[in-house]
């Protein structure tokens, strides 16, 4: 049974790496059998968490209805946007001709309000695939739904029916204002889900100092999930039922995570389940249970239905905030095993003991000029090659390792992102310790082999049960060892090999998400030659895990298979952690490449794949500007303080280099403040500003009126103090610093201080005076009491002690 199996598969995959490498071509060029779908895109009120709201369906249904189609067959699909505002739809992971991938303005029109478009494309893969809108956040709201293709020929796994259990999150809240309320950057949803890590409970388990490590980095804590969900489902509902099952069948589930960003653990009732694909392509089967699903990824398992009883599916959502079943059969429930929910400050505990550089910037100074290897070696793990591990010296070095650490490197002139490697350089490079296997052919022009390398994750260093390397196993659940294509994937060793680096970058304060620190509105292309190889490390900088998909392409993912590194559409890097995939070009036009959690990809972690061939005409009337856009929109947000001393408005509109802001004070003892001001970003941590400040010298003084224009710098320090350095209109330098730190569960402590000299360099000053000073500060507390409103108390020496409440909008 094995040994067809086996046969089976490599059969198979020899077809499907064909497939592969064959340039997509438009047009039913070899007569194909047609199959044909209509998808009606509505706006509709729908309850998916206690609550009417409204949402996008497709076909009247969240999630849309199963695509099927067999290997082989054209695929004509019309979508109707009925909806109010223009919408798309992208193929995950299939393989089509680029004017039909969906991404619009880039590869595809939008579909406008009223209007009818078109795909058609040829079948020429199988397996478990999805669909969703690449329009804004639509996907949050309800647009996607899956897809099954068939293969031409009858598998030989043993199975008796299918279930497709598409996984996704639901939030009751608008896209758009969620994107808003991560960009002010509060805590609420982290409160609400009870994942938030205050100070009390750091103190209470010891990790006083790992908080300090982090607060010195700029950093809150370790963050696993951005956003809030009541609800977590599968095929649009928390708890579902399959009761046609009969016991002692065998189900093959074709699992989909279509949230929009949650990954999940997912974990199932009675034996073991057989693992038998990976992003619809077929790998060594293996029995698993316990499995991480990232987002936009899929797995096709084998089942069992029990004897007696019912199986139980459970996904966990990452963070442990929330869970969602399927029940498989009749009868009493056997259990799917539960996963631990993660522990935060333990992380951070492990986290302070690693070696390492957190926070990289998400902005930078000059982001036309980038290093990403100079990145990578000033940020992340900073490790040397003196270090060694018990268990670990047979361990061979990582794909994407080159140029990283202490090894030595010709620094180049890269254009943004993407750049050739010197191969000669390579015999230059000093590994470190206890790695083995670089070998060098001289046929391939000096290129290192990797094909037949051992890899594994965290940069070359499998951890597990062997010791935790002073923490460094932290993550190392996270990877992909288990999957085996079951046929070599590597490429003719004589292709040439481009080699580009992408550290992973993000700013958790302001929601700026980049790579290389260059969010997508700043940066070029990244050129890709067709005929060779593209080799791309993701080196994660940040404290999330990014799923990064490649449109219409497969990727290779190394890992320790080497030559039988499995393929997928999708990768999931871990935090601190490094991943090498490679794809031979064998496409046209550009293609979309991002973090496929929805809010990274519109908070700027995105790039353009280009194979630099002539825009197609059709898209003339669709600029991609358009789409760059989408990640550099301003949000809006603002806070009302009702006190009984005193009453404040703070209102702020920002994008990712621009924020305007206006702040205003007003005290009943009739002192007054207003200040109007723009920023601009240089840097993730550094603006300049200007604008006009107004106010009365005293309190009971409204007639005494001054303005004044102002212009300085802020800077958020190490430990997260807010630094104001600023000179005005009269030449009176005045410097201010804030800070906030939740202490409990649900409250925050603030306070600022602030104070202005004035040397009467303008203004003559009092006879026999030559210097004044004003000192200015306040502190207080919060309470939070849901996400708009708070109780707060405060003291301000201007307007005194006072409370009342605080509305967030």
């Amino acid at each position: 049974m094995r040994t067809s199996l086996f046969i089976y598969f490599a059969f198979l995959f020899a077809v499907g790496l064909q497939a592969q490498t064959e340039p997509s071509v438009e047009g039913n060029v070899d007569n194909l059998p047609v199959r044909e779908y209509t998808l009606t895109l509505r706006e509709e009120a729908v309850n998916k968490a206690g609550k009417e709201v409204m949402g996008m369906t497709i076909n009247g249904q969240i999630p849309g209805p199963t695509l099927e189609f067999n290997e082989g067959e054209y695929a004509v699909i019309y979508v109707k946007n009925e909806m109010s505002v223009e919408s798309s739809i992208h193929w995950h992971g299939l393989l089509l001709p680029n004017f039909y991938d969906g991404v619009p303005y880039l590869s595809t029109p939008p579909i406008e309000p009223g209007k009818t478009l078109k795909y058609e494309f040829a079948i020429k893969q199988n397996g478990t695939y999805w669909y969703h809108s690449h329009t804004m956040l639509q996907e949050q709201s309800g647009v996607y739904g899956p897809i099954v293709i068939q293969p031409k020929e009858k598998t030989d796994l043993e199975y008796d029916k299918e279930l497709v259990l598409l996984l996704s999150d639901w939030t009751n809240e608008k896209p758009r204002d969620v994107m808003r309320f991560l960009k002010r950057g509060t805590e609420w949803y982290n409160i609400r889900k009870g994942t938030a890590t205050p100070l009390n409970q750091v103190i209470k388990r010891g990790a006083l100092g790992a908080q300090f490590n982090f607060w010195r980095q700029r950093m809150e804590s370790a963050d696993i999930a951005d956003i809030y969900y009541p609800a977590f489902l599968i095929n649009g509902e928390q708890k579902v039922e399959y009761p046609e099952f009969k016991p002692g069948e065998k189900v093959r589930l074709r699992i989909i995570d279509g949230s929009a960003s949650t990954s999940f653990w997912m974990t199932f009732g009675g034996e073991d389940p057989l693992l038998v694909s990976a992003d619809g392509k077929d790998v060594v089967p293996v029995e698993k249970n316990k499995t991480f699903i990232a987002v936009a990824e899929t797995y096709d398992f084998i089942v069992t239905i029990p004897e007696t009883g019912k199986l139980e599916f459970k996904i966990m959502a990452q963070d442990g905030s929330g869970t969602a079943t399927a029940y498989l059969g009749q009868g009493t429930i056997v259990a799917a095993a539960d996963v631990p929910k993660p522990d935060k400050i333990g992380m951070m505990q492990q986290m302070a003991k690693m070696k390492m550089r957190m926070g990289a910037p998400a902005l930078k100074f000059r982001p036309g000029k980038v290093d990403p290897y100079k990145m990578a070696e000033d940020w992340g793990m900073q490790m040397d090659g003196t270090m060694q591990m018990e268990g670990m010296n047979d361990m061979a070095p990582n794909a994407g390792s080159e140029g990283m650490g202490n090894m030595n490197r010709e620094k180049s002139n890269m254009k943004k992102d993407s750049m050739q490697m010197d191969h000669s350089k390579m015999a230059k490079m000093d590994p470190p310790a206890g790695r083995a296997g670089m070998e060098k052919d001289p046929e391939r022009k000096g290129q290192t082999r990797m094909d037949d390398m051992k890899m594994a994750d965290m940069g070359g260093m499998k951890m597990g049960e062997t010791g935790d390397m002073q923490g460094m196993s932290l993550f190392s659940q996270y990877n992909y060892d288990y999957l085996k294509a079951p046929e070599k994937t590597n490429y003719d060793p004589d292709v040439p090999v481009t080699e580009i680096l992408l550290n992973l970058t993000g700013n958790m304060q302001r929601y700026v998400w980049s790579m290389n620190g260059v969010p997508l509105s700043e940066a070029d292309k990244i050129k890709i030659k067709g005929d060779e190889v593209t080799r791309i490390t993701f080196n994660n900088l940040t404290m999330m895990h990014h799923p990064m998909h490649l449109h219409g392409h497969f990727f290779r993912v190394i890992n320790e298979n080497g030559e039988y590194s499995p393929l997928k559409h999708t990768v999931n890097v871990p935090p601190m952690q490094k991943v090498t995939i490679e794809f031979y070009g064998n496409e046209y036009g550009d293609w979309f490449f991002h973090c496929h959690i929805l809010y990274h990809l519109v908070g700027g972690m995105s790039r353009i794949v280009s194979y630099g061939t002539p825009r197609d005409p059709r898209l003339e009337e669709y600029p991609v500007s358009k789409l760059i856009d989408e990640t550099d929109q301003y949000y809006s947000w603002g806070m009302v303080d009702a006190a009984s001393n005193m009453t404040a408005l703070n209102l702020v509109s920002s994008n990712i280099r621009n924020q305007f802001s206006l702040r205003a004070e007003y005290g009943w003892n009739k002192n007054m403040e207003v200040e109007a001001a723009y920023d601009r970003y240089l840097y993730d941590y550094l603006t300049v500003f200007g604008g006009v400040n107004i106010e009365n010298g005293m309190e009971d003084s409204l007639e005494e009126i001054t303005t004044t224009a102002i212009a300085g710098i802020r800077y958020l320090t190490p430990y997260l103090f807010t630094l104001d350095v600023r000179m005005d209109s009269k030449l009176r330098p005045q410097i201010s610093l804030s800070r906030a730190i939740s202490i409990f569960p649900r409250t925050i402590l603030f306070g600022t201080y602030e104070y202005q000299a004035d040397f009467g360099w303008v203004d003559e000053l009092p006879q026999g005076d030559n210097f004044k000073k004003e000192i200015t500060w306040s502190t207080g507390i919060e309470y939070f009491l849901s996400k708009n409103f708070s109780l707060m108390g405060s003291y301000d020496n201007r307007f005194g002690a006072g409370g009342g409440l605080s509305l967030r909008f």
